[in-house]
């Protein structure tokens, strides 16, 4: 067997997967040695097998280009992993990476899955008391952040609080050296080449995410080394990575969704990956990179793409798309037709949590329903369940919740030092996602909302999704929330809250506008009685919108 044949069957090595009639995925179980290990039996495996496959094509907005081999990440990730070990740092040892989408980040969190540390990833709008809220909850003891910015100073500020945080280092970027910190790229030229094999165990921490706190402080979700493999469904199945081409996914490396997208899965199937390591999301400038380096796959929010069908996408040659995904937040079926009208191409979405993988979604050989998060990944036992969990019918809306396997994969271990909190989403014997949808007679997974989101007004259960399906139809809204009022007759009134697109102005009769078209599109009694305009949604530092700072809110216009 050829060197390509073999990196692109290594992830059979550790899942065996069966399909329908249709070709689609059926099931897939995991067989995994129990010192599996991602840097060692993946990363270091291709780099073996054959070292010259590209494995990253990073660029920025300042014009500087590098592409890295898998034998250039090897190398990289052993010096990283040396470097890290010359400090003190080994396993167990909880690490922060603050990297924006610098490509020293895939350096670092290889070397700290080598030497069995734990990888804390963080986004780089954190402050002073967020980085202190994390160096507390998760005794950090060394952080590698970004020379972009104030993060350096923050987290000086910050570990004066917490003293046993003692190594600082900074890399990529543009910022000027820091008396106290660090320099990493410096440092990693002193380091060998080559790192000798440490011990690990597929039940080890290995990642540790901070949830973005939308209703609280966030989260402390824990992963073990077992986690990677479950990505696999991630990459072959839902992005469909063409192993000779190129991915990109927009995530930044302080989410979860930059190793569901730009690391595990499509490392296993030893697909190279396009990092844009940009400030600012300028919609003309990403189609322009899509179009320069020929990207074959590309996995978005859908805030992505209602920006770009807001611009004339026949500028731009997109030829060498070949599969186009979503996920982050549920879909409008308008900005899905109108992509495909622009480009030819089908959104396919999916839904999944920092605490799992993809729960649900449109995987390949499926056919896409607009505004559906597809069906069951066969990873999981998904179900929809009333309150006392039994399962709903079909077209009754339930929440999402998961029974255990025996053998289970791709969910978290539980949050880290909260075992109250842990007890509480597994109350019952099942996770609870707190999220709800309907399924339709064929399996397709419909999203409605958070628990705590559905409107109940008049003895009605209304969904603020499929209001705001509506609503972002109408071309004056560019992004919309709802949420229900309170009303001292109806309990709850459906409120929008609408950011205007560029030439619409805020009045009486654009709200009543809005109101008539939700009522006319959909049933009357969705429609919303309160219309608020914004300049833009409160939003967490990931870009969830916050719905408890539109609740209650009663400005606007009321019919």
């Amino acid at each position: 067997m050829d060197a390509k044949r073999m990196v692109e069957e290594l992830h059979l090595q550790y899942c065996k997967e069966s399909y329908d009639k249709d070709g689609v995925l059926a099931s897939f179980d995991v067989m995994a040695p129990e010192n599996f290990n991602f840097a060692y039996d993946v990363v270091r495996k291709i780099a073996e097998i054959e070292p010259d496959r590209r494995a990253m094509l990073w660029c920025d907005e300042q014009g500087k280009e590098h592409t890295f081999s898998f034998s250039d990440i090897e190398r990289m990730s052993n010096r990283a992993a040396n470097l890290f070990q010359s400090y003190g740092i080994g396993r167990g040892d909880k690490v922060m990476l603050v990297l924006k989408r610098h490509y020293q980040f895939w350096f670092a969190i290889l070397g700290l899955h080598k030497l069995g540390a734990v990888a804390v990833p963080g986004t780089h709008l954190l402050t002073e008391k967020d980085l202190r809220y994390r160096f507390e909850m998760a005794e950090v003891k060394a952080i590698v952040c970004t020379s972009d910015g104030d993060v350096r100073a923050y987290a000086d500020a910050a570990q004066q609080a917490c003293p046993w945080m003692g190594v600082k280092m900074s890399a990529g970027g543009y910022g000027e050296p820091r008396e106290g910190w660090i320099d990493f790229d410096r440092a990693l030229e002193s380091q060998p080449d080559t790192f000798e094999r440490q011990e690990s165990h597929i039940h080890d921490m290995m990642l540790l995410y901070f949830t973005s706190g939308t209703t609280g402080q966030p989260k402390m979700v824990v992963h073990n080394y077992e986690y990677p493999i479950a990505h696999i469904v991630t990459a072959k199945h839902w992005h469909c990575v063409d192993p000779n081409g190129l991915h990109l996914t927009l995530a930044e490396t302080g989410w979860a969704k930059a190793v569901w997208g730009k690391l595990y899965g499509q490392w296993f199937l030893g697909a190279g990956i396009f990092v844009y390591d940009f400030e600012k999301f300028v919609p003309s400038d990403l189609l322009e990179r899509i179009q320069k380096y020929r990207i074959t796959t590309f996995c978005a929010p859908p805030t992505v793409f209602r920006f770009f069908i807001k611009e004339d996408l026949s500028k731009y040659d997109l030829s060498c798309l070949q599969h186009t995904t979503i996920a982050g937040e549920a879909l409008n079926p308008e900005v899905f037709q109108q992509f495909y009208k622009a480009t030819g191409l089908k959104l396919m979405e999916a839904f999944g949590q920092t605490e799992t993988t993809v729960q649900c979604a449109t995987l390949r050989g499926m056919n896409p329903r607009p505004g559906s998060m597809g069906k069951r990944n066969p990873v999981y036992d998904l179900d929809l369940v009333d309150e006392d969990l039994h399962p709903v019918r079909t077209g009754e809306v339930g929440e999402i919740i998961i029974r255990p396997r025996e053998h289970q994969v791709g969910i978290f271990g539980g949050y880290y030092r909260d075992p109250e909190l842990t007890a509480q989403v597994w109350r019952g014997g099942v996770y609870h996602t707190g999220d709800t949808a309907w399924r339709d007679e064929d399996g397709y997974f419909w999203y409605v909302g958070r628990t705590d989101d559905v409107i109940k007004a008049s003895g009605y259960r209304i969904g603020p999704f499929e209001v705001e399906s509506v609503l972002i139809e109408h071309p004056a809204v560019l992004e919309c929330a709802v949420t229900g009022a309170p009303d001292p007759v109806r309990g709850q009134v459906v409120k929008a809250t609408v950011v205007l697109a560029k030439g619409y102005e805020p009045s009486d009769a654009l709200a009543k506008e809005l109101q008539n078209h939700v009522k006319h599109q959909t049933a009357p009694y969705k429609y919303p009685r309160i219309v608020e305009f914004v300049p833009e949604l409160p939003k967490t530092i990931s870009g969830k919108i916050r719905r408890t700072v539109l609740r209650g809110n009663a400005n606007g216009q009321k019919q």
